[in-house]
């Protein structure tokens, strides 16, 4: 709650969180539109990549004057380096604000232990109210070594309050049972295992005090984080600039592109179609409108937003192509101004 224009206190926050292309930011887009009227809301978002393109997406359908705030966190787990991005981040969403409820979404390859040791610290401890830790699983990935031996992949379930088994409706019948059955094994006691497609949520979900403690030796680790100047930094007079990243056992790779270049969209969506990574996110200035992308390796979602000022595209592969510029670059239809 907002105690005063001043000082935010006991601000319900929930951490959603869960692995690579499972549906964090849908199911946030779901939680927005049934935020109840009165009420402000602040959405901290945290990406793997340098570029950062969640923002562009959450501001493109919500706006301030919507009573909701979003601020974003590029570059690598925003826990890293004692967690000052993400402090710095959340101080300034806090101030502008004033929130009545704080949404935390870290990267897929986040370390939500260490976003919770940073939220539970004494510099936060009035001023937030920890609140149902929530975890997006696509339950058919338990099945795959590459997911159950991965340390991240086994935090994200163990620290949940929710367990939320996403995409049900591409389930087999025992992908259910095997998620159940996981979540006994990993989680605490107390986890509630539920399950939706679309990252359908509801507010009742987000409600009631986290069970989840933190450790007393937090680990922060490394990775290439480059101070996340490349997702802020003015473009070259060439028009664009790429950005890459590593760690966790996977590559990201982006690019920023001048409002001026207009992207064509049939040869766009060409494009997309043909990467093979474990998830894309994008926003591009086409000559046929905006338009964001969410790609996964089951499905490529495609929305019209109402505006971006730059277009923008984020890749997390395990192996990353040495064309995908040059077939970027093709698919600008014309370069205005």
């Amino acid at each position: 709650m907002r105690e005063n224009a001043d000082i935010v206190t006991a601000v319900p926050t929930n951490i959603i969180t869960g692995f690579l292309g499972v549906g964090k930011t849908s199911a946030i887009l779901h939680l927005l539109k049934s935020k109840p009227d009165q009420e402000r809301w602040a959405v901290l978002v945290n990406e793997f990549g340098e570029i950062g393109v969640d923002g562009s997406l959450f501001k493109s359908q919500h706006s301030e004057e919507g009573n909701i705030f979003i601020r974003e966190v590029p570059g690598g787990c925003m826990c890293c380096a004692a967690g000052l991005p993400m402090q710095i981040a959340l101080n300034q969403l806090l101030a502008r604000a004033k929130p009545d409820r704080l949404l935390i979404e870290p990267t897929g390859l986040g370390h939500p232990v260490e976003v919770l040791e940073v939220l539970t610290d004494e510099y936060y401890y009035k001023a937030l109210s920890i609140e149902k830790i929530i975890t997006l699983v696509d339950a058919r990935n338990l099945a795959d070594a590459r997911y159950t031996e991965h340390a991240t992949f086994n935090q994200q379930i163990a620290i949940a309050d929710v367990i939320v088994g996403n995409k049900q409706d591409l389930y087999q019948p025992k992908d259910r049972t095997q998620l159940e059955h996981y979540a006994k094994i990993k989680c605490q006691s107390e986890v509630e295992v539920i399950f939706s497609e679309q990252g359908q949520l509801s507010l009742g979900d987000l409600e009631g005090p986290t069970k989840a403690s933190v450790r007393s030796n937090p680990h922060h680790h490394a990775n290439s984080n480059q101070q996340n100047n490349l997702a802020i930094s003015p473009l070259p007079d060439v028009g664009y600039l790429k950005a890459v990243n590593q760690g966790q056992g996977f590559h990201t790779v982006g690019w920023r592109f001048d409002s001026n270049k207009v992207f064509n969209r049939q040869a766009l969506f060409l494009f997309l179609t043909s990467v093979l990574a474990e998830r894309v996110k994008a926003v591009f200035i086409t000559d046929e409108g905006v338009f964001g992308y969410n790609i996964t390796p089951d499905a490529l979602t495609e929305i019209e937003l109402d505006d971006c000022f730059e277009s923008r595209i984020d890749i997390i592969t395990n192996e990353t192509c040495d064309e995908w510029e040059e077939q970027l670059l093709a698919c600008i239809a014309t370069a205005t101004g």
